[in-house]
């Protein structure tokens, strides 16, 4: 359980985000998956990272538990530092990575994917930012990444998820497929990647890199500041205890 990697002889690196039931990343966490991405990238006989997920879904977000539960901001910042780390890691790795995104993939999780360089996703996968309902800001830099602008807006005020069939439409989903394939197309993709000469991709890696025109660290600090004036205010607390007491609820009804 937790962050680990793993490596292929021929050279394709596969980081594993696994926090049962539904991957809400505590703090600690954001760090260690932004320290395994940097490692593999760094790694000289890397030549490209897949990003993976166990349990329901790719990713959930934060653990606003840990966030709820603490007393001061520690925590926040915590998350918020480690969330910017995570998704700085994906961005300026050295080598490309592919984001398999199984289930639902929600706020932070769209952070991670937003960054990536190659999305693959299951049949069943969908994104979305739940953040205003959580009183929260954030990943609204990654969000426009994989839609055009009013779209993002739209799901931005609104919470609402989309399908990966959306995504695929407007072409930042490259490839969708039953999740029980997941892991084979991301590994096809990969292996193509890792059989060209590595040096010319890390190269070009760097060199898109420097000619996007989203400046993606400084856009997601930016919007981080409205979270801690919200969460400051007090909106932040109550909107956090309300969404963990309806999911408090429905898990009752589950069982």
């Amino acid at each position: 359980m937790g962050i680990s990697s793993s490596h292929t002889e021929n050279g394709i690196v596969e980081v594993t985000v696994d926090y049962p039931p539904v991957n809400a990343i505590p703090s600690q966490g954001w760090f260690e998956l932004a320290k395994a991405i940097t490692s593999a990238g760094e790694d000289p006989q890397a030549r490209v990272v897949i990003l993976r997920a166990e349990n329901r879904g790719f990713c959930a977000g934060v653990d606003l538990k840990e966030i709820q539960r603490a007393e001061g901001y520690n925590a926040l910042v915590a998350a918020n530092r480690g969330c910017a780390k995570a998704f700085a890691a994906v961005y300026d790795c050295e080598v490309p990575v592919i984001a398999a995104v199984n289930g639902f993939c929600l706020g932070g999780g769209v952070g991670l994917v937003g960054n990536a360089d190659v999305i693959v996703a299951s049949d069943d996968a969908t994104f979305g930012l739940p953040e205003v309902d959580r009183g929260a800001l954030g990943a609204a830099t990654h969000l426009a990444r994989l839609v055009p602008q009013h779209l993002m807006r739209t799901l931005y005020y609104t919470a609402r998820h989309v399908s990966a069939q959306t995504l695929h439409h407007h072409g930042s989903v490259v490839e969708i497929v039953p999740r029980a394939q997941l892991d084979d197309a991301a590994r096809e993709i990969a292996e193509e990647i890792a059989k060209k000469d590595t040096s010319v991709i890390r190269a070009a890696k760097e060199a898109i890199n420097g000619i996007d025109p989203q400046r993606v660290h400084q856009s997601y600090r930016f919007e981080q500041g409205f979270t801690f004036e919200l969460n400051l205010t007090g909106v932040s607390d109550h909107a956090r205890q309300a969404f963990l007491d309806g999911d408090h609820a429905r898990q009752a009804n589950d069982s």
